[in-house]
């Protein structure tokens, strides 16, 4: 299930207890070439800018002097380039086109998201002047933006990309979150550096952080016996929480409107 299919955030996708997930793993490690990823010269860090670079475009399309036939065009690049990764992996014909269709069809409430994310900054921020300040200049937003297009292909099942796509906006923005992360609309992280915001993270609407926040597990002893298991924090909606403030394990739970201190632990 795509986690914002129908607008509607899945909180499902961290429950897999049972073995399918481990199987799953297991069989696309073994089916898939993913080494071939890796070799293959046409993948690298440009490769990932030109992806992020146009799912800019497209996100912020009616903010920038684009009209609605590049904004076409802008979504049927990225459609090409994915479908370039998923080539390499050696799925099948049919299970790629199967992952670019609902891919796809995910992109309109991707952008609605985002466009949520980014007057969140605008309204969160004083010091922010305008929606293209935010677009070009500020770190958080372009972070979010790259995770929420890495957890829908996580969500799809799409090995490795979604962790190479965050790392990169990790490696740009000195911001850190998993994929598998599930984030409500007009989410906002001012400042942003040394966030860290784990896999099983559960975040509601309008959620304000600040940098230094770590949203994290507790002790990952066996850890890979916890893969499917709830490790990270649930934050629900309208919370704020300041500067350097580190919240742990996956029985926690922020209430709505709750407002969290400076470095508190």
């Amino acid at each position: 299930m795509i986690c914002y299919r129908g607008h509607q955030i899945c909180r499902t996708g961290f429950e897999r207890t049972d073995n399918q997930g481990c199987r799953k793993a297991a069989l696309n490690f073994s089916r898939y070439s993913l080494l071939s990823v890796y070799i293959n010269k046409n993948f690298n860090d440009k490769w990932i800018q030109k992806f992020i670079n146009l799912l800019q475009g497209f996100f912020y399309a009616q903010y920038c002097p684009f009209g609605q036939e590049d904004e076409r065009k802008i979504e049927q690049e990225i459609c090409n380039l994915l479908k370039e990764y998923l080539e390499l992996l050696n799925m099948g014909r049919s299970e790629d086109e199967r992952k670019l269709v609902e891919f796809k069809n995910t992109l309109p409430v991707l952008k609605q998201l985002v466009i949520s994310d980014m007057i969140a900054a605008y309204e969160g921020d004083p010091a922010a002047k305008s929606y293209m300040e935010i677009i070009i200049a500020y770190p958080g937003p372009l972070a979010v933006l790259v995770q929420r297009t890495a957890h829908c292909l996580y969500e799809l099942d799409i090995p490795i990309l979604p962790r190479v796509m965050t790392e990169y906006a990790h490696s740009r923005t000195a911001i850190d979150i998993h994929p598998g992360a599930i984030i409500g609309k007009g989410f906002f992280i001012d400042h942003g550096t040394g966030v860290v915001i784990g896999e099983t993270t559960v975040i509601g609407k309008n959620v304000k952080m600040c940098q230094g926040v770590t949203l994290g597990a507790l002790s990952t002893k066996d850890s890979q016996k916890l893969r499917y298991i709830k490790r990270h924090p649930t934050v629900e909606d309208d919370v704020t929480i300041y500067m350097g403030a580190t919240i742990l394990g996956g029985d926690t739970v922020i209430g709505k409107g709750s407002i969290i201190g400076a470095n508190n632990t």
